[in-house]
């Protein structure tokens, strides 16, 4: 059975001979784990089984300020404090939602289809997606500050709306390019959880972001392709939501969050999960016997009757030790001894 049968039984809720499985890393952790083993390239003898890209605007780093990128949308990342990889916005391009004058970029086609042309000439067997990140609720606040949005749900709502179905109507032309490749798959990424319950709540998730999130899942749906969402933090409450409008795959699951023998058993019929191995706590803080325990026990509950992909619950933070991410790999390719 091939890597890409392995993950399209488990999303249509099948068996495998095994669990797919994968992980990403960020940079500083990718560089941890390359020099322990000496192998910059240690991730493709693990027999990951997703091969994906993200499009965010491609952040390039500004000549006269090192450690700062600007992403085509004219957003500033600040990268010089801990985060390498994402770091924070240095100023919002609107600042009133009643009065301005942004225009969204064009969209560099050209750039695009490069991208997906490597993309589908790399995919080596393996389940193949083609994200948008930051693509509605994410994209709003680094354009306009996490404050300004918040308050915008309330003080000028049908401003608000406006700039949402921008962002939708410019991820729907990102969507028209990828769905002309051969990918298996469209994932979005779009963060809205706290540790406890939606930075927004339900009321106002579901009128500003569920009709643009419902117009990009139907978009890819309507081509045959799954839906996979990606969103840090609690997003119980919307689990019914999503499946509704077509979601097939919610991505990161954290296990400090969710009851996972309460979600498989509630939600497991109708949606599979990616994720569950806690980048929060037992990687950074176990030992590798006891990465491998829990990895073994979350696998055991997820997978059964397919529905799982076991993954780190996000890409990998540089706080893990190399000899956890082993203990992790080897559970992940040694399954007829552990599971």
């Amino acid at each position: 059975m091939t890597l890409r049968e392995r993950v399209r039984n488990s999303l249509m809720h099948k068996e495998s001979d095994l669990i797919p499985y994968h992980a990403d890393f960020t940079g500083q952790e990718h560089e941890k784990v390359a020099a322990y083993l000496g192998d910059d390239t240690f991730e493709e003898h693990y027999g990951l089984h997703i091969h994906y890209i993200q499009y965010c605007g491609w952040p390039t780093e500004l000549a006269d300020r090192p450690e700062h990128f600007q992403d085509d949308f004219g957003v500033v990342w600040n990268r010089s404090g801990a985060d390498k990889d994402i770091g924070v916005v240095d100023h919002p391009q609107i600042e009133d939602l009643e009065d301005y004058d942004y225009k969204f970029p064009k969209l560099n086609e050209q750039r695009l289809r490069k991208e997906y042309e490597e993309l589908i000439a790399t995919k080596n067997g393996r389940f193949t997606i083609a994200g948008i990140g930051f693509s509605m609720f994410e994209r709003s606040w680094s354009l306009c500050g996490m404050e300004n949005i918040l308050a915008s749900m309330l003080l000028c709502p049908e401003e608000l709306e406006g700039l949402y179905d921008a962002i939708c109507e410019y991820n729907l032309k990102v969507l028209d390019i990828a769905l002309e490749y051969d990918i298996d798959g469209v994932y979005f990424g779009d963060d809205w959880g706290q540790q406890k319950g939606l930075i927004m709540g339900p009321e106002h998730w579901r009128r500003f972001l569920k009709p643009r999130i419902k117009r990009m899942y139907e978009k890819a749906k309507s081509h045959g392709k799954f839906v996979i969402q990606h969103s840090c933090g609690d997003i119980g409450e919307l689990f019914g939501d999503l499946i509704d409008i077509g979601l097939d795959c919610y991505q990161t699951v954290q296990p400090e969050i969710y009851d996972m023998e309460k979600i498989k058993r509630e939600y497991g019929k109708d949606l599979s999960f990616w994720g569950g191995i806690s980048t929060q706590r037992l990687l950074p803080y176990a030992t590798p016997e006891e990465v491998k325990q829990e990895t073994v026990r979350l696998m055991r509950l997820m997978g059964k009757d397919g529905g799982y992909i076991a993954a780190p619950t996000h890409a990998v933070p540089g706080d893990v030790p190399p000899e956890n991410i082993l203990a992790m790999l080897d559970v992940f390719t040694h399954q007829s001894d552990y599971l």
